[in-house]
């Protein structure tokens, strides 16, 4: 016993030995950001558990920034005596990030759980959808622009991957950026699905903002509309080929997204259409949340780039809910049965969760106002939006 005793007493020595010498290796000012990095780290995992915004994300990406902020982690690649030992998140963000794999597997699961069918009821409201994606572009511009002031700070790949955080479509965010390489990958997840997770407090003012009492209390019955299997099938197989052709880069983000739309639909694939649901939607998550943290290590995280990315993010998210408003409104001066201006705000990437708060705005107004069936097609219309327009910036801007 004695023994054992001093055994565990010389490990530990030799642990507060180690821990205060990788310490005193470090400046006071790598000290201080590592202890910002933490803060952030335990803010992201608060906000997931107590908050419930985006848990199975937030969580990850929370523990792994205070992971790969440790000391000397082992979690990331490290240079030991001449020698790299790769760190285990390292490993995982070169296999599944940076060749894009884990969220295109994560659109798979995405595509099974999505049902098209009140787009296909009424497939003008996909036009709400492609109007939404309008903050993307103008934030892109304004990144630019940010770039004139503090030279340097954004590149134009940087401003399209700032830029399409509007479209509240985090697999796309990932993928975009990666293309890209840029050096924000973690800033731009981070601020991606926190603005998703804030769609209930951020949407519900910004809409009261551009709308008028009488347009907020305009009926939309909803008719409902026998799909037909035929159709539900075709659907993902037309999209994509049209997709391919107008933006060809958008074929695998398209693809994989209706790929798994056509495993929910076909009807001989239900248990593949559940564990793309489920099983494998729900693992991509948690090994991309934890794998993105890579990039939040305190040196390339803790800037003012990183700053002005959360405050351009929260830009593009007000002006995409901004365009599919202002869309429907356009849209009314021309015609006679009214649209609900609301559910143009439905238009970005963020289902289920934004028709959610249309239709509780619309009851909210009108108790026998039932919007969700319209905004859940605006929704869904959003979702291929988003993809088709991160599809047209890896088109339009070239990579470095």
């Amino acid at each position: 016993m004695g023994c054992g005793y001093q055994g565990g007493k010389r490990m530990f020595a030799d642990f507060v030995d180690a821990l205060i010498g990788s310490l005193l290796s470090m400046s006071g000012m790598d000290i201080a950001k590592m202890l910002v990095m933490w803060a952030i780290g335990g803010v992201l995992i608060y906000l997931a558990i107590k908050k419930d915004m985006e848990p199975s994300l937030l969580l990850p990406m929370g523990f792994g920034a205070i992971l790969v902020n440790l000391p000397l982690s082992g979690a990331v690649d490290q240079m030991h005596d001449g020698v790299l030992e790769e760190g285990a998140i390292d490993v995982l963000f070169r296999a599944g990030i940076a060749n894009e794999l884990f969220p295109l597997l994560l659109f798979i699961g995405i595509g099974a759980m999505i049902d098209f069918g009140p787009l296909l009821s009424n497939p003008k409201l996909l036009l709400f959808g492609a109007a939404a994606q309008f903050g993307i572009f103008v934030t892109m511009t304004l990144a630019c622009g940010v770039n004139m002031i503090f030279p340097g700070m954004f590149s134009l790949q940087d401003a399209a991957c700032v830029g399409i955080i509007g479209a509240a479509d985090g697999p796309t965010a990932i993928f975009v950026s990666n293309y890209f390489d840029t050096k924000y990958l973690g800033a731009i997840v981070v601020a991606a699905y926190s603005y998703m997770a804030l769609v209930p407090i951020i949407q519900p003012p910004v809409i009261r903002m551009v709308t008028t009492k009488k347009e907020r209390l305009i009926r939309m019955p909803y008719e409902a509309k026998e799909i037909s299997k035929t159709v539900r099938i075709l659907f993902p197989i037309v999209v994509t080929v049209i997709a391919g052709l107008i933006a060809p880069r958008s074929v695998s983000l398209v693809g994989f997204l209706m790929f798994g739309n056509l495993l929910r639909e076909c009807g001989v694939l239900n248990s593949l259409s559940e564990t793309a649901q489920n099983v494998l939607a729900n693992l991509i998550t948690i090994v991309l949340g934890i794998t993105v943290a890579t990039q939040m290590q305190a040196d390339m995280f803790l800037s003012w780039g990183t700053l002005m990315i959360m405050l351009l993010g929260l830009f593009a998210f007000i002006f995409d809910t901004v365009g599919g408003v202002m869309f429907a409104k356009f849209l009314n001066l021309f015609t006679k049965k009214k649209i609900n201006p609301m559910i143009g705000a439905c238009g970005i990437s963020a289902f289920p969760m934004s028709s959610r708060v249309v239709h509780k705005m619309g009851l909210k107004e009108d108790p026998q106002n039932f919007l969700l069936m319209h905004a859940a097609g605006v929704n869904v219309g959003g979702q291929i939006a988003s993809v088709i327009a991160g599809g047209l910036i890896l088109n339009l801007i070239a990579r470095v």
